[in-house]
């Protein structure tokens, strides 16, 4: 009778066991179990133009960079193109930013020495182009350093296949919300950069420009996305420097504020939140009303200074 108990004992402790470690799926607002995602930090100066790859990323984040200049975040997660282009190197920004998503692989060319310790220690796998030499290339007959490519396939396997949007915390629904504001075009000006998004009624999205210039991928085809967020963060001075001495902005994306939510011809005005780092960050009807959904497909995430 006690061998019995015993047994009975021990196969209900892996019982618990086995539904402690069982995923329960993310918490509210939070990070999606199971959602990998790649994230390559794009160059996005003139010289770097057009982009590569830039058109299969569920996610294009817009951050301020040294000079007042702009560089993009492309994040994969339901497909990942073959070749992904310029790559540039990371910043303090991108390691709050990331850590929304279960454990991204962040591919970049490089960071600022004192940089690099914390991106080793943060919860994400780092794959700079030294540590895997043979998933970069250069190439595109542009000078460096706005020739560095990517093949994510040499990579291994990096995404879920599921919406990195998801992963964050964003909602999506066919049918556009209640309210906004008829508009056909926005602008967002950072220090020494600019974009504009115009609405094509004809293809149900936002087309981008930047600087001035219609955004056009490598093959000659306009970057488009059905949503765009203009979100209103601090910009701060980071304790970081570039090779000229320039001091890097740092975008604080934890936190809330004001943001512009773009889609269908219409603007809603919105409030962003994310209470921890950890947490994805959820769009809100700024007059108190509920979830903002974005429409299926790409969004592009502006970082504007409040």
């Amino acid at each position: 009778m006690d061998e019995m108990r015993r047994r009975g004992f021990v196969i209900g402790a892996l019982g618990v066991l086995a539904a402690a470690c069982k995923p329960t799926g993310a918490p509210p607002g939070g990070q999606a179990s199971g959602h990998r995602v790649l994230a390559v930090k794009v160059d996005n100066v003139s010289a770097a133009r057009p982009q590569t790859g830039l058109e299969d990323a569920d996610i294009v984040y817009a951050e301020q960079v040294e000079g007042g200049l702009s560089r993009l975040m492309a994040v994969f997660g339901t497909r990942v193109p073959e070749v992904v282009a310029p790559v540039r190197s990371a910043r303090e920004t991108d390691l709050d930013l990331l850590r929304q998503f279960d454990e991204p692989t962040l591919a970049y060319s490089g960071a600022q020495g004192r940089l690099q310790p914390l991106i080793d220690a943060a919860p994400l796998h780092a794959v700079p182009q030294g540590a895997k030499p043979a998933a970069y290339f250069r190439g595109g007959g542009r000078p460096a350093p706005h020739n560095l490519y990517l093949r994510p396939g040499r990579l291994g396997r990096t995404t879920s296949g599921a919406n990195a949007g998801t992963a964050a915390g964003f909602r999506y629904a066919a049918k556009p919300p209640a309210g906004g504001q008829p508009q056909t075009t926005r602008t967002v000006r950072f220090p020494a950069a600019r974009f504009t998004f115009d609405w094509s009624a004809g293809q149900g999205r936002w087309l981008v420009s930047m600087d001035g210039r219609p955004a056009t991928n490598a093959r000659g085809t306009r970057l488009a996305a059905p949503t765009v967020v203009v979100q209103y963060v601090d910009v701060e001075p980071s304790r970081f420097h570039d090779v000229n001495g320039s001091t890097s902005p740092l975008s604080r994306t934890v936190g809330s504020g004001r943001a512009l939510v773009l889609r269908d011809g219409r603007a809603h005005d919105a409030r962003w939140s994310r209470p921890a780092a950890q947490g994805g960050t959820t769009f809100t009807a700024a007059d108190g009303g509920g979830p903002l959904p974005f429409a299926p497909g790409q969004v592009w995430v502006v970082f504007a200074e409040k």
